[in-house]
């Protein structure tokens, strides 16, 4: 039954039937778009997810990255150059040789070059190219079976971040996104250009050479700003292997690659096709460079230079921080210390330690053999002078012996077109006598064979060439002929000399042993050693200061302190003797007699004053040089006391520049300024401070004149014949030998001895060993420069008296220490010329000397006296 409808109710219409009675349509592309939905709703979830697992890797791998301040303000590394003070260059410090060339300064076709082997898309991806590392991972997919190395697809920015900021070439996955993490960065901060100049001058090119410019060098021996487009082509080539394709090593290999940068260039349109075929029939022709010539002799000096830089900046920023160094070497001052060096410790080898035998031998030798391939086998001797050659005996009978030795010869020659041949004489080898067990010299040979036999190899020096030949030896049939030979051999002997100005402190010369190529023990500066008598001065200086007179006497007499019982050198005893004689003679009993008076606190005072020592031990024995000190450090002293008392450092840098030309570092206590007037000379101010009195120094310093005028430093300045103050030093048991002394304008310091301390033998002290080194040098470096002379300071008088010894001195006197009877006052004489007193009628020689005294009895050698001198002998 049918409910009725309210009124409320409308009345349904009933349902039209379907047209043609097919079923209702359904909503076109519901699939479809329920599809999208799915994968929209998918990838967003991927996308975040992607999204927080990307940022969770990139917080990640960025948390240690550093910071871009390396490339923000980026210092090349480049070379430290020392130069001489004549400006050549003497040394390049470098722990990669890299010339900097800013972008603008890199030619055009390098950096085309460049940019078409390494990185196509530089100049259009923002740090990282996708679409060469999608080709890069499809390439290593194709061959993930060969075994090869994957390639990479690193653009030019991720290889700065590698190279300037991570400093690692291991290839990871870890590492490649830390790259594109910088390289992103770099991006931000770094304009294209200045990305590119980074990379052309930090990369590494193989053969020491980092960047292009040094590559340029290297390779061809030309600026960069000289390379054509085959030689641009072939430095871009070198990033990928800079070992594999190395020119001179594998040119077929570096050309195959050098042809493969150049179709690069024609694809990015950076030459043309016509160019690269042109550059392709070049050959690959590398040209080794060449240094430029650099300062000879310098390497003692160099290894303080660079020691001192260490110092001041640190071993980074000395030798890579682009540093220009000038300094106070003079070349040929450096070649007279050598000279003089090298020859005095030869005359004393080839007295005191005669023949040591050949460098070695060979079998097999004779002159009719073919030996110029056996000799030039052997390694070069270290320390064998330029001038002399290795050579082998190829006879021996009776008074000469045929020796062969090899030249240099052009490139391109053998081995035979350098063989020389020439003779050695029985009458050379007088000096070669052989060393016995016991230390005895053997008697001089008679006949060669003695000396050398067939096969032996040696040092000669042919006489055309010869730097220290015995020419007295020579007949006049062979002197100076090229086939005459001299033997020769590297001494035992060990020695120093230093050479500089008292007025500046600027050291011309350092000889630190017999060349740095046989030992890198620099003599000057590192050697440790007693000075001996030659520490005196500073004992009297403190006695001057304290207003004791050079004509005061002591007693020389035996003296026992404790267990020590000084002795002089003469092993005898003068009684009451002047300060003047005593400093002249080395008296080593007044020294000690005059340091209990004076006190060992101000000796020691003195000593450090003038750097001589950093500290000492308050010991007596300590006044006769029982001290430890160096070359270098004994000059400083003696130049304060050439300056009067004021305190001289010896310095081996003039000054030092950055890399953008600013000095950074120049000595102190001399200042040089221009005066008002361009017509007038720069005004010098001396701001050193005294470290002593200044006329208790030239109190001193007359005194060390009287040490060469009639003391133990007679014969080191005969006929040189200028004003000259000094001190001979000799220690105990003859172990080391020194001679230091000065003229107004140099200061010389030697000193001789073995390097592991042992006898130089008996009476062998500074003046007969150091002695005739220090006269050589001097002699030859102030030939032709005028005699200076010492000023006197106000608060001073000198005097012309007689101490007593027999000789007349010239002392300065302070007001009230005038000797008994003062004569007049006297002009200054040179060490060579008889003392003159200023008259009425001018300057007159001392006539006549009182008779010498009459010493005491010696004491006796078995007396008990003990040690002659503990420290200072002499």
């Amino acid at each position: 039954m049918t409910r009725p409808l309210t009124a409320a109710e409308p009345m349904a219409r009933p349902a039209s039937p379907p047209p043609s009675g097919r079923p209702p349509r359904k909503p076109p592309f519901r699939f479809l778009r329920r599809l999208i939905g799915v994968v929209a709703a998918v990838s967003l979830v991927v996308v975040v997810v992607a999204g927080l697992v990307g940022w969770d890797a990139y917080t990640r791998f960025s948390a240690g990255l550093p910071t871009l301040d390396g490339v923000r303000h980026y210092q090349p590394r480049t070379m430290s150059r020392i130069y001489a003070d004549d400006d050549h260059l003497m040394a390049e410090l470098a722990t990669e040789r890299r010339i900097f060339e800013p972008y603008g300064a890199i030619p055009e076709i390098v950096r085309r070059a460049f940019v078409s082997a390494e990185d196509q898309n530089f100049w259009i991806h923002r740090g990282v190219d996708p679409l060469a590392i999608a080709r890069a991972a499809v390439t290593d997919l194709q061959h993930v079976h060969d075994n090869r190395r994957p390639i990479g697809a690193s653009t030019i920015t991720q290889q700065v971040a590698r190279n300037m900021l991570l400093g690692s070439n291991e290839r990871s996955l870890d590492r490649k996104v830390k790259e594109a993490i910088l390289a992103l960065r770099i991006e931000r901060v770094l304009n294209k250009p200045r990305i590119l100049e980074l990379y052309l001058n930090e990369i590494y090119l193989g053969q020491g050479a980092y960047g292009v410019a040094a590559a340029a060098q290297t390779y061809f021996n030309k600026p960069l700003g000289q390379v054509s487009i085959a030689e641009a082509a072939m430095l871009a080539a070198l990033p990928k292997s800079p070992n594999n394709y190395n020119p001179f090593h594998f040119p077929d290999a570096a050309r195959n690659r050098r042809d493969w940068v150049l179709d690069r260039m024609v694809d990015t349109h950076a030459i043309t096709a016509a160019d690269a075929e042109a550059a392709k029939a070049q050959p690959v022709v590398p040209t080794a460079y060449h240094k430029p010539d650099l300062v000879a002799g310098a390497d003692y000096f160099n290894q303080e230079v660079r020691r001192q830089l260490v110092d001041k900046f640190g071993a980074d920023q000395a030798n890579q921080g682009g540093l220009v160094v000038h300094t106070s070497y003079d070349a040929a001052t450096q070649a007279l210390a050598d000279r003089s060096l090298r020859h005095g410790l030869m005359a004393f080898d080839r007295a005191h330690d005669g023949w040591r035998g050949p460098v070695t031998h060979l079998t097999g030798i004779s002159a009719s053999a073919d030996w110029g391939p056996a000799l030039a086998a052997l390694p070069r001797p270290a320390g064998l002078l330029a001038d002399w050659r290795l050579a082998v005996v190829l006879t021996a009978k009776g008074e000469a012996a045929e020796l062969g030795w090899l030249e240099d010869a052009p490139p391109g020659q053998g081995v035979a077109a350098r063989q020389r041949t020439g003779t050695l004489h029985v009458a050379d080898l007088a000096w070669a006598r052989p060393l016995h067990h016991d230390g005895e010299l053997g008697p001089s040979p008679s006949r060669v064979s003695q000396t050398v036999a067939v096969g032996d190899v040696v040092m000669v020096e042919p006489a055309g060439a010869e730097t220290y030949a015995d020419t007295a030896s020579l007949g006049p049939e062979r002197l100076g002929r090229p086939d005459h030979l001299q033997l020769r051999q590297i001494p035992a002997i060990a020695g120093a000399l230093v050479a500089m100005d008292p007025n500046t402190g600027r050291v011309a010369a350092m000889s630190g042993g017999w060349s740095i190529e046989r030992s890198v023990f620099n003599r000057v500066t590192q050697a440790q050693r007693q000075p001996g008598s030659s520490f005196k001065p500073l004992v009297y200086l403190a006695a001057m200061e304290q207003d004791i007179s050079p004509s005061d006497k002591f007693e020389d007499e035996p003296i026992t302190i404790g267990s020590w019982t000084p002795e002089n050198y003469e092993m005898d005893f003068l009684g009451p003797t002047s300060l003047h004689v005593a400093l002249a003679k080395s008296r080593n009993l007044v020294t000690v007699r005059l340091a209990q008076k004076v006190g060992m606190d101000a000796v020691a005072a003195a000593a450090i004053a003038f750097h001589e020592v950093d500290a000492m031990p308050h010991v007596l024995p300590a006044a006769l040089g029982a001290v430890d000190t160096t070359v270098m450090r004994e000059a400083g002293a003696y130049a304060s006391l050439a300056m009067g008392g004021k305190e001289v450092v010896p310095n081996v840098i003039d000054s030092i520049q950055d890399r953008d030309g600013h000095v950074v570092w120049r000595p102190t206590g001399l200042d040089i300024a221009p005066a008002g007037d361009p017509a007038l000379p720069p005004t010098l101010t001396d701001m050193r401070k005294p470290i002593a009195d200044a006329a208790s120094t030239f109190q001193v310093l007359e005194m060390m004149r009287g040490v060469v005028l009639a003391g133990t430093g007679v014969p080191v300045v005969k006929d040189l014949n200028r004003p000259i103050a000094g001190k001979t030093g000799t220690t105990s048991n003859f172990n080391d030998a020194w001679f230091a002394g000065f003229t107004p304008d140099l200061v010389t310091v030697v000193w001789v001895g073995y390097d592991q301390p042992a006898s130089l033998g008996d009476k062998q002290d500074g003046a007969t060993v150091a002695g005739p080194i220090w006269h050589d040098f001097v002699q030859a470096d102030l030939a032709g420069k005028p005699a200076l002379d010492f000023r006197n300071p106000d608060g001073v008088t000198t005097y012309r008296w007689y101490p007593g010894d027999g000789h007349p001195a010239i002392d300065a006197f302070k007001p009230g220490q005038e000797p008994e009877i003062p004569p007049a006052p006297v002009a200054t004489a040179s060490s060579d010329t008889p003392p003159t007193v200023t008259t009425a009628d001018g300057a007159q020689p001392i006539a006549a000397t009182p008779p010498p005294p009459t010493p005491k009895p010696k004491a006796s050698a078995d007396s008990g006296a003990g040690d002659p001198g503990m420290g200072g002998l002499y």
